[in-house]
């Protein structure tokens, strides 16, 4: 039975990013240990795992902002090799940080197109390099209908915001963006119960739109109200690779903390 709010994906729904064997060693320190990941499509697919496991390490190969010592990753079943967070971008991953990465004194609207700004046509935007900023505020307005995210006015500045806003606008600015993949790391760390509740949602609306989602949480009841599938990484590799449906929370953990063994 698919809990309320979880779409179910079929098991033959074909593979968008994997990663076989990745390795990454600095100095003497195994970060990396021939660790496997896999995320179908419209999928979300929770990391979990213990400090030191490996988690930010495997996000950090998978989204460009590390170059694995080893190992093979593809995207569409295509050999991927990522040696920025630019590469991953431009093949259509896009990662949230716990940072949030925005920038409090600008717009909503100049956030969401943060790095990639819209020029005015002609010779005002390719010499002047006047921005577009009437087109930019009717799409940025546009994603965040899209995605429910309410906000009373487009070009208030994100200082203004609450913490569950601003998780919001960088979430629709991924969203936005991303072909293939989103890739969120702690997304609800430090919200309230009210809006964690509303960036799961939000999160729910981002896989509906037939992207693939990684979650990386610490948090177990959102792991197990979100994932279809579970990724449990330990000592740099992963151990399990587990049907939310089909585990409970107290094992998974038991696997995550090398309390029990992974099942077969």
């Amino acid at each position: 039975m698919v809990p309320a709010g979880r779409v179910s994906v079929a098991p033959d729904a074909a593979v968008v990013l994997e990663a076989r064997g990745l390795t990454k060693q600095y100095g003497q320190v195994v970060a990396l240990d021939g660790a496997d990941f896999a995320v179908r499509a419209g999928e979300i697919v929770a990391v979990i795992g213990d400090n030191g496991a490996g988690k930010s390490s495997l996000i950090k190969a998978l989204s460009g902002a590390l170059v694995p010592d080893g190992g093979t990753i593809t995207l569409d079943g295509q050999p991927a090799h990522f040696r920025t967070p630019a590469d991953a971008r431009r093949a259509g991953i896009e990662t949230v940080y716990q940072d949030l990465a925005l920038a409090p004194a600008m717009s909503i609207a100049d956030n969401l197109f943060l790095g990639r700004e819209v020029r005015r046509p002609g010779l005002r935007g390719q010499l002047l390099r006047w921005l577009d900023r009437p087109r930019m505020i009717r799409e940025a307005e546009q994603h965040l209908a899209d995605l429910g995210v309410r906000v009373r006015d487009i070009t208030q500045p994100v200082e203004t915001l609450s913490g569950g806003q601003r998780q919001g606008i960088a979430v629709a600015r991924a969203a936005a963006f991303a072909r293939h993949v989103v890739i969120l790391d702690e997304p609800t760390a430090a919200l309230g119960v009210r809006e964690s509740g509303q960036v799961l949602e939000l999160i729910r609306r981002v896989r509906d739109r037939g992207l693939s989602v990684v979650l990386i949480s610490h948090n177990m009841p959102h792991v197990f109200a979100l994932a279809d599938r579970i990724h449990i990484q330990r000592l740099g590799k992963r151990v399990a690779f587990v049907e939310t449906a089909t585990i409970t929370m107290p094992d998974a953990v038991a696997i995550m903390t090398g309390g029990a063994e992974a099942p077969v």
